[in-house]
């Protein structure tokens, strides 16, 4: 006995009747609050002796307390339980746990399983015991402790550190699977009698059909237990749950239950949750799932207080247990937002594009932020899947239009503050800024021709829009100071703050080239081939956009629309003077048909297409009768006539039949020319028309398809007087541009015709000033050209392109980092 748990060095003084009684005291608390084989005595640890009584080990203390030795107990008591736990305690139960490794049966593992902790326990419970008196005997006084830990501290640290310090897997895999099992069951006995609530339902719901699969019942095997997946006769479901409270019994009186099972569990609630969020929710955006959620984590809850509250939710738990239950109940909920917002963020370029629809998975994407720290992780997200599936040439504009206007009013709910649409659809703004027809397509769009324009033109018909006529706005525009919220940090602190929240889709649109006169001159045009292809003089429609466009852009940017508007109400008025005029002549005295002329106002319309083309003598001639009568009703002003625009609507009489068409000037010359001789050469009609060759041909296929014409031999095209039954079809094909033919100048010759005006500028300040840098340049011609609201301005990289192009025609020469005319020009 004392060669396993020596004395104090200072017993060797003592001599005769003490030393007696201290041996005396040592052996009766020795062998009172250690197993005896611990102490290498031969009895074994299962021995039926009982120990000594309270009272005796009491008096023992006393003996020792007497000769101040009774602070070396709890040394000596934790210096024991380490020998025996290294030594014979931790190899017994790992040797245990080792023999059950590769046994196959579930319900054989769980019952091993759990003997191995019964064992475990059993062995540890003497020292529990022990560390239960010696805790109550320092509280009396009777010990004095050592350090600043606690006994009961010191002992549990070292049943974690000796026997868990390093785990096997097939440990770890044992745990795991007696735990996953426990929470199979309990969700299905948690189903069940949810469901004994609600018998009255004759069908199953959409939840139970959840919980059949949830729970891993097989689809259709009704002959399965859905808990434990054993056929229902040899159901062990309850077996399961009586191991698992006892295992987590064993486990909590050993302090040992969150070492052993806090991985096991994380793990179960992790993958359970992502099996259900990816089962439930993936590709749903039309209803919540937060609530839903919620109660089946409130589910899970319950589950884990049967886990870590002795008896489970129904009893009270001592105020360590509940302050573990709501570390856990945070951990899940903390959990569930991440994973879900994360899965929100990858699908949220699919959410955007069916917005209004999935305006519930915005709301919970939003929620789930607000808790997680995932903003930058959202921004990246996005920024990649629209670089990837939009921004690359296989996208309409019209189409990243639409997008860019459903990511407006997403993100807008998503983030009131608008940081991250500003940071997000940047790459957008970028990409839109680089396509030759976003102008045209926008502007489109506002005045509903586009497909799918319906938000933006109902943008443009709200009763109070953001007015783009003001430029910047303020700060201090804020009605009250306590309805001020700051941005978040990741906004860019250069920008309003209040323009940013107030920018509807209009302006957000119109500030990706950050000019609306772009837009300005993009509706001019878009106008003006409208009104021009009507023929009727029906301006409703138009004048409508026009007083909406107004309050966006101001009146005096509009006031040339205004102008096309009122040309049109003039060539109604003037029409009709005419023509009451011709009815009022004699019979032989009336021009031989009507004409009808659209009179424009050239310097307030867009440049019209210019082409060549010689009209038939008689359509000049009732031309210039129409101009005289013009000339009497408005003194001083003549018409410039526009021969190929227009309208013509014809009778063409064949042998079999008649055709009536609507053509236009060119397809109408051409045929009344067959009409004085029945059979053309392509070259000697394009010198009468003064057309070029191969834009007549391209005008001959609207006659061949209608088959008033054919070409035999080529380049010869006669009439086809009776229609030929018998004759194979040939397929015509008509160019895509005669479909749609704008009467409107296209872009390119537009910004040709402008550069020149420049041009004219430059060689005036060049003949003047002899060399001038290209900022020198660009700063007149902003000062003495870029004035007025009908002239494109011109950037500083347009126009250096401009001023090398005209360097490498030899019309101006570059050197010394300025620009000069040649001599020959001088």
């Amino acid at each position: 006995l004392l060669q396993r748990s020596p004395p104090p060095r200072c017993w060797l003084g003592l001599l005769g009747d003490p030393v007696m009684e201290l041996s005396a005291a040592w052996h009766t608390l020795s062998t009172g609050l250690v197993p005896p084989a611990a102490l290498g005595l031969a009895a074994p640890r299962s021995s039926v002796a009982g120990p000594p009584k309270d009272n005796d080990l009491q008096v023992a203390i006393g003996v020792l307390q007497k000769y101040d030795l009774h602070s070396v107990v709890e040394e000596w008591f934790l210096e024991v339980l380490q020998t025996d736990l290294q030594a014979n305690i931790a190899p017994e139960f790992w040797n245990c746990i080792a023999q059950y490794e590769n046994t196959a049966e579930e319900p054989q593992c769980s019952l091993l399983l759990l003997d191995a902790f019964c064992l475990l326990k059993c062995r540890l419970d003497p020292y529990l015991h022990s560390m239960d008196l010696l805790e109550k005997w320092t509280k009396a006084g009777l010990l004095l402790g050592t350090g600043s830990q606690g006994l009961q501290e010191k002992v549990y640290t070292m049943f974690r550190a000796i026997l868990f310090f390093s785990t096997t897997k097939n440990f770890q895999e044992m745990i795991q699977q007696f735990y996953s099992r426990s929470f199979k069951i309990y969700m299905r006995q948690w189903k069940r009698s949810e469901d004994k609530a609600n018998e009255g339902e004759n069908s199953m719901s959409d939840n139970e059909q959840e919980s059949e699969v949830e729970e891993g019942e097989p689809g259709g095997g009704g002959l399965q237990c859905a808990g434990c997946n054993y056929k229902k006769a040899q159901c062990w479901c309850s077996t399961a749950m009586e191991q698992f409270q006892q295992l987590n019994d064993i486990l909590r009186r050993l302090n040992l239950l969150e070492r052993v099972s806090a991985d096991a569990v994380t793990n179960i609630l992790h993958r359970m949750i992502e099996e259900r969020m990816e089962w439930r929710c993936r590709g749903e955006y039309e209803r919540s799932f937060l609530n839903e959620f919620q109660e089946w984590i409130e589910k899970v809850i319950g589950w884990l207080s049967k886990v870590f509250l002795q008896g489970g939710a129904a009893t009270h738990p001592n105020p360590e247990a509940n302050s573990t239950l709501k570390r856990w109940r945070c951990h899940v909920q903390r959990f569930f937002y991440r994973l879900y917002a994360s899965m929100r963020i990858e699908e949220l370029f699919s959410i955007i594009r069916d917005f209004p629809e999935s305006k519930p998975a915005v709301d919970d994407l939003k929620y789930c932020l607000e808790r997680t720290n995932q903003r930058q992780q959202l921004l990246n997200s996005l920024k990649s899947a629209l670089e990837m599936r939009l921004l690359h040439p296989g996208v309409n504009t019209s189409d990243i239009i639409t997008l860019y206007i459903s990511a407006i009013k997403a993100l807008r709910e998503l983030d009131p503050s608008m940081v991250i649409l500003e940071v997000a659809c940047e790459p957008i703004r970028k990409y839109l800024r680089t396509r030759e027809d976003t102008v045209r397509q926008i502007v489109a769009g506002l005045t509903g021709d586009a497909e799918g324009s319906g938000d933006l033109a109902n943008e443009l018909s709200k009763a109070d829009p953001v007015t783009l006529e003001n430029g910047q706005e303020s700060d201090d525009d804020v009605s009250q100071p306590e309805d001020w919220v700051p941005d978040p940090v990741d906004a860019d602190p250069g920008k309003s703050s209040s323009k940013r929240r107030s920018s509807d889709i209009i302006s957000l649109l119109v500030s990706i080239y950050g000019s609306k006169d772009l837009f300005i001159n993009e509706y001019r045009t878009l106008l003006a081939d409208r009104l021009l292809h009507q023929f009727n003089y029906s301006a409703e429609r138009e004048i409508r956009n026009v007083e909406l466009l107004k309050l966006r852009f101001g009146e005096a940017q509009m006031h040339y629309c205004e102008v096309m508007l009122k040309d049109m109400a003039d060539s109604r008025r003037i029409n009709t003077n005419i023509r009451d005029e011709e009815q009022k002549l004699p019979e032989e005295e009336r021009p031989p048909f009507s004409l009808v002329a659209v009179i424009l106002s050239s310097e307030f319309w867009p440049p019209l297409k210019e082409e060549k083309l010689e009209l038939p003598e008689q359509i000049k001639e009732a031309m210039e009768a129409y101009s005289k009568k013009y000339e009497k009703l408005k003194a001083m002003r003549t018409l410039n006539w526009k021969h190929h625009l227009g309208l013509v609507k014809l009778d063409v009489e064949l042998a079999d039949r008649t055709l009536s068409l609507s053509v236009s000037p060119v397809h109408a010359a051409i045929i009344l020319h067959f009409q004085s001789k029945s059979t053309w050469a392509l070259d000697e009609l394009s010198e009468v028309l003064k057309v070029p060759v191969t834009s007549l041909r391209r005008k001959m296929t609207l006659w061949l398809q209608q088959g008033v014409l054919r070409e035999e031999p080529p380049g010869t095209f006669t009439v086809i007087e009776e229609e030929q039954k018998d004759r194979a079809e040939k397929v015509v094909l008509i160019d895509s541009d005669e479909e749609g033919d704008s009467a409107m100048a296209s872009q390119a010759d537009q910004k040709e015709e402008e550069l020149q005006l420049f041009w004219t500028y430059i060689q005036a300040m060049l003949t003047n000033l002899e060399s001038l840098s290209l900022e020198r340049i660009h700063s007149m011609l902003k000062i003495f050209v870029m004035t007025g609201p009908m002239v494109t301005e011109i950037d500083i990289q347009e126009l250096q392109g401009f001023l090398q192009k005209k360097v490498r025609d030899q019309q101006l020469i570059y050197s010394g980092g300025v620009y000069r005319l040649p001599k020959s020009c001088n």
